[in-house]
C-alpha cells in the first residue's frame, strides 16, 4: 500500500488493547494491520499536556528514523473512526522471545543477560529484572536516553522473531524536565559504540535540517532544544548515564 493510502484509506477497527492506559486499539487499512490510539482518548496527566501523547508517538517515530535503526515501527497521525490520532503499524512479535524478564535471583543466565534490579515478588521470592545483551536493545536503550523516555517497560520491547528489537507507546517522551524510567539500565557506565555515537550525530545533524523542522510541528521549542542538549551530552560523556534525580530510575508497573 502507498504510503498516501495510509492516511487516506479507511481505518476500521477490529478491537480494543484493553491492557493500555490509554484508548488503543487495533484496525486494519486495506490489509496493514494498524495500531489506532485517538487523542480524544488519551487520560490527563499531570506532567505532559494534553492532546499532545500522539504527537510524541510520531516524533518518537522520527528520532528513530535519524538514528537509523528501526527501534520505533512507521507511526503517523490521521483521522480514525474516533478522531485524530495517531496509527502504527502492528507488528506481530515471537511468543518463544523475551527480551526482558523476572527470573528467580538464583537464577539469573551467567551471560548474554544484564541484571537491573533484585527485589521480592507477592510471594516473598527473590526475583531479579533483566534483559538481554544485544546490540538491538543497547540501540534501544540509547533511543530511549535521547527522547526521554519516561515509560520502557518490559511490554514495551517486542522481541521479532529474526533478532530485531522494536520499541512502542512512546507517549511518555521528550519532556524538557529529566523524566527517563526503564527497565534497561544493565550497561549504566559503559563506553557507547561509535555505532551508537554515529547515530546521535545523525540527529544531532537532523536536528538542523528536515528532522528539526517537523519535529518543531510536534513539540514545544524547549522540547527541541532539550533533545539537542541531550544528544551532546552524550556525546560528550560517550557513556551510558547513571540514574538521575528524584524520580523513581524505573517505571512502575515494570510491565
Amino acid at each position: 500500500m502507498a504510503a498516501a493510502d495510509l492516511v487516506t484509506a479507511e481505518l476500521t477497527l477490529t478491537g480494543r488493547i484493553t491492557t493500555a492506559s490509554n484508548a488503543t486499539f487495533l484496525g486494519t487499512i486495506g490489509e496493514v494491520v494498524v495500531v489506532y490510539k485517538p487523542m480524544a482518548g488519551e487520560s490527563p496527566l499531570w506532567d505532559f499536556p494534553d492532546g499532545a501523547l500522539a504527537h510524541r508517538e510520531v516524533a518518537a517515530y522520527l528520532v528513530s528514523q535519524a538514528l537509523g535503526w528501526d527501534v520505533v515501527p512507521h507511526t503517523w497521525l490521521r483521522d480514525g473512526p474516533l478522531g485524530g490520532g495517531m496509527v502504527q503499524l502492528w507488528k506481530e512479535q515471537d511468543p518463544e522471545q523475551d527480551a526482558v524478564d523476572l527470573v528467580a535471583a538464583d537464577e539469573v543466565p551467567v551471560s548474554g543477560w544484564k541484571q537491573v534490579l533484585e527485589g521480592q515478588d507477592q510471594s516473598g521470592r527473590m526475583v531479579a529484572l533483566i534483559h538481554e545483551d544485544t546490540p538491538a536493545l543497547r540501540r534501544m536503550a540509547v533511543f530511549d536516553l535521547i527522547v526521554n523516555n519516561a515509560d520502557r517497560k518490559g511490554d514495551h520491547v517486542l522481541a521479532m522473531p529474526e533478532g530485531h528489537r522494536h520499541g512502542v507507546d512512546h507517549g511518555l517522551t521528550f519532556h524538557q524536565e529529566h523524566k527517563l524510567r526503564t527497565v534497561l539500565w544493565g550497561w549504566l557506565g559503559e563506553a557507547l559504540t561509535e555505532d551508537e555515537l554515529e547515530g546521535i550525530d545523525r540527529v544531532t545533524e537532523g536536528l538542523d535540517s528536515d528532522l528539526g523542522r517537523e519535529l518543531a510541528e510536534l513539540l514545544t521549542a524547549q522540547e527541541v532544544a532539550a533533545l539537542a542538549a541531550r544528544c551532546a551530552r552524550l556525546r560528550l560523556t560517550r557513556r551510558f548515564p547513571a540514574p538521575a534525580g528524584e524520580m523513581p530510575a524505573v517505571p512502575w508497573p515494570l510491565f
